[in-house]
């Protein structure tokens, strides 16, 4: 039997290493805000027919290099979308011409520009709807099992999502709307993945009476480690999967990738370990 809480400083140090560089870059760097919430132009542009998304993103990159196009359909036609913060009324028509010399039939349903204080008023809510979802889980999981297992839980979850945002932060990926449920989906997954590793110790602590704490965490994650592994490979094949062949939802799918990673890792080496420390110092507090 590995014994995972043993060497939890080892884990804590990783996790750390990465949520300490990432924080750096972003107070020095921030994070690549996109359109939706620096503002800018959305062009919407009805194709009426198939098209290669590759080939009309090069046009664009003749007028502008930053941007972002996503492909869309809308009452069965087939539609281009066009985000800009660079592009005035001047590029947009060159955009156009070029994309209509190639796709006849394209059309110009619509441009308007979207202000940079709803992606604030958007940032407010999504930092707003994060705190009360950790909020309900700590109280549901302290209803549910005990305090210290919410607590745990929650630190967990916590390091899932600094750990996101320090790689995107270190990268300088561009963050837009989509990130913000995918942020939201993290918390939900990673949860259910440290609740089936707290079900277990929960169970272990009635049969195995007497034990010391961390050896019943050791046993109860290297009973869950393998349904754990394979729940999330089996989930990240389909999500990397979604991620290469559907480039249109990448800026959703690309942060579920390293938000579920982390989830699997935190179940394991952050959430039990944590619930252990916890443990213990109530214990010797009750001494």
């Amino acid at each position: 039997m590995f014994k995972f809480v043993g060497k939890f400083k080892i884990w804590f140090s990783i996790s750390l290493v990465v949520i300490i560089i990432g924080m750096f870059m972003l107070f020095t760097k921030g994070l690549n805000f996109g359109i939706d919430f620096k503002g800018g132009t959305i062009v919407q542009i009805a194709m009426n027919q198939e098209f290669n998304k590759p080939d009309v993103d090069e046009i664009i990159k003749k007028y502008t290099k930053e941007f972002q196009t996503n492909k869309a359909f809308s009452e069965g036609k087939i539609e281009l979308e066009i985000k800009s913060n660079s592009l005035d009324n001047n590029g947009i028509d060159k955009v156009f011409k070029d994309i209509k010399a190639k796709y006849k039939k394209a059309e110009l349903k619509s441009q308007e520009v979207m202000g940079a204080s709803v992606g604030n008023e958007l940032k407010k809510k999504a930092f707003t709807s994060s705190i009360l979802a950790i909020i309900a889980m700590l109280i549901y999981i302290g209803f549910r099992f005990e305090f210290r297992f919410g607590l745990a839980a929650v630190i967990a979850l916590l390091h899932d999502i600094l750990v996101t945002i320090s790689v995107y932060a270190i990268f300088q990926v561009p963050v837009n709307s989509p990130f913000i449920a995918a942020i939201l989906t993290i918390l939900g997954y990673s949860i259910n993945d440290t609740i089936v590793v707290f079900d277990r110790i929960r169970e272990n602590q009635r049969k195995l009476r007497g034990k010391k704490v961390s050896e019943i965490a050791d046993k109860s994650i290297n009973e869950t480690m393998t349904r754990s592994i394979n729940t999330v490979i089996t989930t990240l094949i389909t999500i990397v999967s979604v991620n290469i062949f559907v480039p249109s939802v990448r800026e959703f799918s690309q942060p579920l990738i390293i938000g579920i990673a982390c989830g699997c890792y935190s179940s394991i080496f952050i959430a039990s370990p944590l619930w252990v420390i916890f443990k213990n110092r109530s214990k010797r507090a009750r001494a």
